[in-house]
């Protein structure tokens, strides 16, 4: 992959992380971020010097963005011994009197690959993130496993441990469950999001140095939830495509009134390496089509959907009649398909009250409407040019329809956490699409002011043209002749047209 800007530039500062200029060896401190290009032919060596004697854990840790990177205890990595991926991190359980750690760090790629890495130390009371892990391939484990999907993300850790002194025992993970065994500890799971719009590895190399440490955790992230030792220790959120977002727990016990914080992991929830559908350009084009031309048609009806009243019923009958085959075809067929209130994950809850707010409104506007169908027509039609600027730019503002449609598609997308960042782009389009409602709304008010409510219903004019032809005799209608003779008049008429045309002149013999 080519080099960025920034990465040439970081390029020139590494001479500063080397020590004594030596190739190879990158000198660390405690606490401290440092940016490094990796490379797969030659491992970095990564030193940390002089740790204090009440330090009894180090966590090591390595993010790149797209890339993984291994890190490791050995020069020649070992599945037992080693992390690989994006977000990777290992625990020193430091001897008694030691004050040296090493690590090697390479990419996997022929490329140059830049990351970030950092040092974090804990005392003896502090948990130890991952402790207790028996899923994984480390002994201890303090990294957190993210896999995504279209629909939605889950991410999964290993339980900690109890904190312990330098040469000591670690405590029995499960020796019980009383308040004296990890049993009391609890899991704090936090999310940030990444600037929208911005894919750059600077921003997420910067940004991820505010959800590494406790206390920027605390300060920058919002805690989504808290699990206790009974919880799994999964949890799953809605997938935001093209949006960057950090996902990290930190592990808390109450009875020292300690914490100490897992690997940061991020996600895009897409993929820079492919070449349709990837993370710079998340819409297909026919996609983008199809939303531009209702975006079109939405516009149109936003102005002008009561004026033409069977526009706007074709426009608002299209919506209901492709969502409800669109639901019907994914979940009878197989085909594919390209409220963070714990009390909203029942299904019955959740479409009782999603029924009683969307009826809310006809029956509060049921003596007016009128008024009711220019609303609906001036909120749904520039709700429409929202969706179209959504296949270019990203916005949080299509996750209205978009994650309404996954709890209707995926039997299991109410367990997901569905926060989406409000951003600068949002408040935009929430602006635009405030402007164009409220627009459209005015516009028809004014204009429909002094016209009739609503036109005829088209059964009520079919039966009083009915009538009228049977009791007006003088009507030039009334005389209309049946269906039968219409049809065979109809095909006389056809059949004329298939007729040669009869030559000019004289038809008939000379007498004589």
């Amino acid at each position: 992959m080519p080099f960025s800007l920034s990465s040439l530039v970081l390029l020139g500062l590494l001479g500063v992380l080397r020590h004594g200029g030596a190739s190879g060896l990158l000198e660390l401190s405690l606490g401290k971020f440092r940016n490094v290009l990796l490379n797969q032919t030659n491992p970095e060596e990564a030193v940390i010097r002089n740790i204090a004697s009440n330090v009894t854990v180090v966590i090591f840790q390595v993010h790149s963005q797209q890339s993984d990177v291994v890190i490791s205890f050995d020069k020649n990595p070992s599945v037992n011994s080693s992390g690989t991926g994006v977000d990777r991190g290992l625990v020193s359980i430091l001897r008694p009197q030691q004050s040296v750690c090493t690590w090697y760090l390479r990419s996997l790629v022929a490329s140059q690959v830049l990351s970030t890495a950092i040092s974090i130390p804990y005392m003896e009371k502090d948990p130890i993130p991952g402790g207790c892990n028996l899923e994984f391939d480390l002994e201890v484990d303090p990294n957190i496993y993210l896999d995504y999907t279209l629909v939605d993300i889950n991410i999964m850790f290993a339980p900690a441990n109890l904190g312990y002194t330098r040469g000591a025992n670690p405590p029995s993970c499960d020796s019980g469950t009383g308040q004296n065994s990890r049993w009391r500890l609890h899991y704090d799971v936090y999310r940030y999001f990444l600037p929208e719009n911005d894919l750059s590895e600077m921003v997420l190399m910067s940004h991820i140095q505010k959800m590494s440490e406790v206390q920027s955790i605390k300060a920058n992230g919002v805690k989504m939830l808290t699990l206790t030792t009974d919880d799994k220790t999964n949890v799953y959120f809605s997938s935001l495509p093209g949006q960057g977002v950090i996902y990290n727990v930190i592990v808390w016990d109450p009875l020292w009134n300690t914490s100490a914080a897992y690997i940061p992991v991020h996600t895009y929830a897409c993929s820079f390496a492919d070449l349709v559908d990837n993370c710079s350009s998340l819409s297909k084009l026919s996609t983008k089509v199809f939303f531009t031309a209702l975006a079109v048609l939405g516009l149109f009806t936003c102005f002008f959907g009561h004026r033409f009243w069977k526009i706007d019923l074709v426009f608002m009958g299209f919506i209901f009649t492709a969502f409800f085959f669109f639901v019907f075809i994914t979940r009878v067929t197989g085909l594919g398909y390209d409220r963070d209130y714990r009390v909203f994950r029942d299904d019955v809850v959740f479409w009782v009250t999603f029924s009683s707010v969307a009826l809310m409104i006809p029956v509060l506007f049921a003596d007016c409407p009128r008024i009711l169908n220019i609303l609906a027509s001036g909120i749904v039609g520039s709700y429409a040019v929202i969706l179209a600027i959504a296949c270019y730019v990203y916005t949080s503002l299509a996750y209205i329809t978009l994650d309404l449609l996954r709890r209707v598609l995926n039997d299991y997308f109410s367990r997901a956490y569905t926060n989406v960042p409000f951003q600068t782009n949002d408040f935009i389009m929430l602006s635009v699409w405030t402007m164009l409602a409220l627009s459209g709304v005015t516009v028809q008010l004014r204009r429909e002011r002094s016209e009739v409510p609503f036109p005829p219903h088209p059964y009520l004019t079919w039966k009083r043209e009915r009538e009228r032809r049977s009791t007006n005799v003088l009507d030039p209608s009334h005389h209309i002749p049946p269906l039968r003779e219409r049809i065979h008049n109809k095909l006389l008429h056809i059949k004329e047209c298939f007729q040669k045309e009869q030559p000019a002149g004289e038809r008939t013999p000379l007498l004589l």
